[in-house]
C-alpha cells in the first residue's frame, strides 16, 4: 500500500461519513439490529435484505422475542431469504444470549451459534467498538488492490488469513465499526468487481494496483468447478390440496421446510415447469411433472410420513423454500388462466 496509514484512515472515514448509504441498521443502531442485519447479509445483497429486515423487526423486535418464538415462526418469517440455517442459528444465538448474556469480546462471539470470524468481527466492532477487522469479499477486493496482491486466493479462509495482518494494521482503533463499514462500503459501491470507479475513490492515492494499472485484474480468485445436477419434482393435486414434502429435523439445511417431492425423471413426458438455480458450487435444473396418484413414484410419497396434503389456502402459511414457493405460485396462476 502507498502512503501513510493514518492519512488513509482519515480520508476513508471522511468519505464514509459523507457518502454512506442510509440503511435501517445504521440510522437506528443497536446490538440486536446489527446482529440481525449481519446474519441476513450473509450471502445476500443489501437491496434484497431491506424489506425482510423491517418485517423481521416488527415481529421479533429484540433478542427476548426471538428467543421465545417457535422455530416454525422464525423460519416462516425468514421465508424468501434462503440459506435457512442462518435463521436457525440466529434463533439459537438469541436463546444463548437470553441464557448466557451478551458476549464481550471477539473470541466470545466466536463461541456462539452461527458466528464465524467475519460475523464476530462485524458485530463486535460495529456494536461494541472492539478493534477487530472484518474481511469479506468486498474487503478482500479492496485489500488486494491496495497492496497489488496478485497471488491466487484459494478460498475465503485462505484469503482472510493472508490479508489479516494488513487489515489489522489499517483498522482505526478509535472508530473500528465505522472503519470496517467504510471498507465494506468502498468495496460495494466504488472498488467494485467490474469497472471499479477509481476516479471517485477517496483513497486512490494509496492504491498500488491503481498506480500500476492492474486494479481490474484483482483479486485473483480460484473458482471451484461447478457441478450440474438434474432433479425431477412431483406436482400432485387432490381437489384443492397439493402434496408437499416437509424435511425432517435431521435434514440440516432444509429441516422444517416444504418442497415438492423429488421423483425419478419420467420417460416420454414433458414437465409443466423447468427452472434452474445455483446452490453454492452446484447448478441445479429442476423439472416439475404432473403424475397420477396411481403412478409408482406418486404412490411412494402418498402416505409417506414426511409428505402432507396442504390446501391451496394453506400454501402461504407453511414454510416453503423460496424457489418452490415461486414455482407453485407460477403453476397455480397458469392453471387459473387455462
Amino acid at each position: 500500500m502507498r502512503g501513510d496509514f493514518s492519512v488513509f484512515r482519515a480520508n476513508l472515514l471522511k468519505w464514509f461519513r459523507k457518502e454512506k448509504r442510509v440503511l435501517p441498521w445504521r440510522t437506528h443502531p443497536s446490538l440486536y439490529r446489527t446482529v440481525v442485519s449481519e446474519f441476513m447479509l450473509q450471502q445476500t445483497q443489501v437491496d434484497t435484505v431491506l424489506p425482510y429486515f423491517e418485517s423481521w423487526l416488527r415481529v421479533f423486535p429484540g433478542f427476548a422475542e426471538l428467543a421465545g418464538a417457535p422455530e416454525e415462526a422464525v423460519l416462516k418469517q425468514w421465508e424468501g431469504l434462503g440459506y435457512y440455517s442462518r435463521a436457525r442459528n440466529l434463533h439459537k444465538l438469541a436463546k444463548s444470549i437470553q441464557d448466557m448474556g451478551i458476549p464481550k469480546s471477539f473470541d466470545e462471539w466466536l463461541k456462539r451459534p452461527g458466528i464465524g470470524p467475519y460475523t464476530a468481527a462485524a458485530i463486535s466492532s460495529i456494536a461494541q467498538g472492539i478493534p477487530e477487522p472484518v474481511i469479506d469479499g468486498n474487503v478482500i477486493r479492496v485489500l488486494t488492490r491496495l497492496s497489488n496482491d496478485a497471488k491466487p486466493i484459494l478460498s475465503s479462509q485462505e484469503g482472510r488469513k493472508r490479508l489479516l495482518p494488513l487489515a489489522q494494521n489499517l483498522i482505526d482503533a478509535q472508530s473500528p465499526g465505522d472503519f470496517n463499514e467504510a471498507v465494506m462500503e468502498l468495496g460495494a459501491t466504488v472498488c467494485r468487481k467490474a469497472r471499479p470507479a477509481c476516479l471517485l475513490c477517496p483513497v486512490r492515492d494509496h492504491c498500488e494496483a491503481q498506480a500500476q494499472g492492474s486494479e481490474a485484474d484483482l483479486p485473483v480468485i480460484v473458482r471451484k468447478a461447478t457441478r450440474r445436477r438434474e432433479v425431477a419434482r412431483l406436482w400432485l393435486r387432490k381437489d384443492d390440496q397439493l402434496l408437499v414434502h416437509i424435511y425432517p429435523s435431521d435434514a440440516k439445511r432444509l429441516a422444517g421446510l416444504a418442497e415438492l417431492p423429488e421423483i425419478q425423471h419420467p420417460e416420454n413426458q414433458q414437465p409443466i415447469l423447468v427452472r434452474s438455480r445455483g446452490i453454492s458450487t452446484e447448478q441445479v435444473r429442476e423439472s416439475i411433472f404432473v403424475l397420477q396418484a396411481s403412478n409408482a413414484d406418486a404412490e411412494k410419497w402418498i402416505g409417506h410420513p414426511a409428505c402432507h396434503w396442504v390446501t391451496l389456502e394453506e400454501i402461504n402459511s407453511i414454510s416453503l423454500s423460496a424457489p418452490h414457493k415461486r414455482w407453485i405460485e407460477t403453476i397455480l396462476r397458469a392453471e387459473m388462466d387455462a
